[in-house]
């Protein structure tokens, strides 16, 4: 099995330069949407020897990823977390004037509920929908000691950050992020509206509604929107984020973006 070539390759490393991977310390997932997917794959992972354990989920750098990649769990926990912060600045806030709500908020709680946001957004609507009533709930505490004025969803955040992410990918080519790449677009066309057309990209296939919502699917519908009324080759990365969040401010409905599956 390739893979556990892989990871006698890392423990014949670690042995040449005297540093111990410790097998029973060591997780292993399969991911797959098959119940039998595990079974299929169970004490077939091996590591010095050591057949891994096979889990339901996996924590990396404070995200739940589970085998299934809806992120249910990731998305409980900074709920659970979130809301119970919301309640104590809800007991505190006869103590604070709006604008000390609103500090709190944006960084005590706010942080949760976008916090590697671009690699979950492939979780369910009702999940979001979850994480938008706890705004609200926070952000009503504000609203009924003043008016704030207006204050971005976590959609609206969400979008811009794809696209400063995207811009960091595709024109600054980040060397880290080029994974993230996609592919131009292969079809050429020429409009009086389209000001960048040569950094359109390809909108990946998706059979599902959940990989419509994956970064990859959704930043390149939201990317070739964008980009086709914004000329953002020479911008700088200060300069993406405003242009996104004016532009996001005033865009078509997410369903349009969200089902579209022709070219923007």
């Amino acid at each position: 099995m390739d893979m556990n070539s892989k990871l006698q390759a890392i423990h014949d490393w670690g042995s040449q330069w005297q540093v111990s991977f410790a097998a029973n310390k060591t997780q292993a997932m399969v991911v797959s949407r098959s119940p039998a997917a595990s079974d299929v794959m169970k004490d077939r992972i091996i590591m010095n020897n050591t057949a891994l354990p096979l889990e339901d989920f996996i924590s990396i750098l404070g995200v739940d990823i589970d085998n299934e990649l809806r992120f249910n769990r990731h998305v409980r926990r900074i709920c659970k977390t979130a809301s119970l912060k919301v309640t104590a600045l809800r007991r505190a806030s006869h103590l604070l004037n709006p604008q000390g709500i609103l500090t709190l908020y944006k960084s005590q709680i706010r942080p949760h509920l976008e916090y590697a946001s671009l690699a979950w957004s492939s979780t369910a609507p009702t999940n979001l929908n979850r994480l938008d009533k706890i705004e609200k709930r926070a952000l009503r505490l504000i609203q009924e000691a003043s008016n704030p004025g207006h204050i971005d969803s976590l959609e609206h955040r969400r979008d811009v950050g794809a696209l400063t992410v995207l811009h960091k990918a595709q024109v600054q080519q980040v060397p880290h992020l080029s994974s993230l790449r996609l592919p131009p677009h292969g079809r050429e066309r020429s409009t009086r509206t389209v000001h960048s057309n040569r950094l359109l990209v390809e909108v990946p296939r998706s059979r599902s509604s959940q990989h419509q919502r994956t970064f990859s699917a959704r930043a390149a519908r939201l990317w070739n929107a964008f980009t086709s009324t914004t000329d953002v080759a020479e911008m700088t990365t200060q300069q993406v984020k405003t242009a996104a969040h004016r532009w996001r401010s005033k865009k078509p409905s997410p369903l349009y973006l969200l089902y579209t599956h022709g070219d923007t």
